[in-house]
C-alpha cells in the first residue's frame, strides 16, 4: 500500500501504451469539449465543490500522474466516467443512488483507476479501440453503465467491449486500494456492487449480451472480498458517511424540484395573446385565463 503513487500501473511504452501524458490530456480535452457541448452540467458551488473535494482526495491517494478536472452532469443515470487526461464526470444520479459518501467514493475511485492505468490509450495503441468518443461506455463498465448503454446506440459490435474484462478487473483492484488509502471503508465498494447485482437479474436481451464480455458482478465481488481480506490491513475506523453528503443530496433534490417547477410553468402556464379590436370574450374564455 505504501507504494501507491510511485507505481507505474499501465502508462508508458513498456506496458503497451504509446501515448504520452501530454497527448492523453490533448485527447481528453477534445472529448471533454464534445461531452460538454451536449451534456447539461450542474454549476451549483455546493454540489460541484463537494464532488471535486472527494475526487481530488482520491486522486492524491492514487497512482494517477496528472491533475484531474471533475464536473457534475445533471442526469438521472447512475453513472460516472473518466476520459484520458483526467477529465472526470459524475452524474447527479450516482449521488442520489449512493447511500453514503463511501459508496460514491468507491465508484469514483474505480474511474480514477482506469485513468491511472491508461486503459483507453493502451487499447488505442493495440488498435482495438476505434472510436474514442465511445470511451465513457467502456469506462463505466459492468452494471454501473447499464443506463448509459441502454440509452446509446446498440449497433456497435459486441467485440468492442471485450477488452473491458481485464481492465475492469484492474480498475476494481486499484480503485479499492485508492478508496482504502483515502480513509474510506473498502466494504462500500462491495455494497454498491451488490446493488448492481440485484438489478442485473432484470436485464435481458441485447443489453445482457453487450455486457457478456465484462467480468460477472459476482466474480468482481469475490475478487474484491479477497483483496480486502489479504492486502488491506484492518483499521479501527473508516470514513463511511459525512453530514455534507446528506446536505448535498438535499441540495440536489431542491435543484431538481426547481427545474421541474420551471419546466411545468413553461409548459402549463397561461398563454396571453393580444385580442383583436372589438373582439368579444366568451365566459369560458374569461375563466380559462386566455385572451384571443
Amino acid at each position: 500500500m505504501g507504494a501507491i503513487g510511485d507505481r507505474n500501473v499501465g502508462c508508458g511504452r513498456g506496458v503497451g501504451n504509446w501515448y504520452s501524458l501530454k497527448s492523453q490530456v490533448s485527447l481528453g480535452k477534445k472529448l471533454a469539449q464534445q461531452v460538454e457541448s451536449t451534456a447539461k452540467l450542474i454549476h451549483d458551488p455546493m454540489v460541484t465543490g463537494y464532488v471535486n473535494r472527494i475526487g481530488q482526495n482520491l486522486v492524491r491517494n492514487s497512482d494517477a500522474r496528472l491533475p484531474f478536472t471533475i464536473k457534475v452532469i445533471d442526469s438521472d443515470e447512475i453513472n460516472a466516467f473518466a476520459l484520458p487526461g483526467g477529465f472526470f464526470y459524475v452524474n447527479s444520479g450516482l449521488l442520489v443512488a449512493a447511500d453514503d459518501e463511501a459508496e460514491l467514493a468507491s465508484i469514483m475511485a474505480h474511474e480514477i483507476g482506469h485513468v491511472a492505468a491508461c486503459h483507453a490509450t493502451r487499447e488505442r495503441t493495440r488498435g482495438r479501440l476505434l472510436n474514442l468518443a465511445s470511451i465513457p461506455l467502456i469506462f463505466v463498465g459492468g452494471g454501473i453503465g447499464f443506463l448509459a448503454v441502454e440509452s446509446a446506440s446498440m449497433t456497435m459490435s459486441i467485440s468492442f467491449f471485450k477488452f473491458s474484462r481485464s481492465f475492469e478487473a484492474q480498475a476494481d483492484y486499484l480503485g479499492v486500494q485508492y478508496l482504502y488509502k483515502s480513509g474510506y471503508d473498502p466494504q462500500a465498494f462491495l455494497t454498491f456492487f451488490e446493488k448492481i447485482q440485484a438489478t442485473e437479474k432484470n436485464r435481458v436481451g441485447r443489453l445482457a449480451k453487450a455486457f457478456g464480455t465484462h467480468p460477472p458482478t459476482a466474480d468482481r465481488i469475490k475478487a474484491l472480498q479477497e483483496e480486502i481480506a489479504t492486502i488491506l490491513p484492518s483499521r479501527n475506523e473508516y470514513i463511511l458517511d459525512t453530514s455534507e453528503f446528506g446536505e448535498v443530496k438535499t441540495r440536489l433534490a431542491a435543484i431538481d424540484n426547481r427545474l421541474k417547477l420551471r419546466r411545468d410553468n413553461d409548459s402549463d402556464g397561461p398563454t396571453l395573446r393580444r385580442a383583436p379590436e372589438n373582439a368579444q370574450m366568451t365566459e369560458s374564455e374569461m375563466t380559462s385565463g386566455r385572451m384571443r
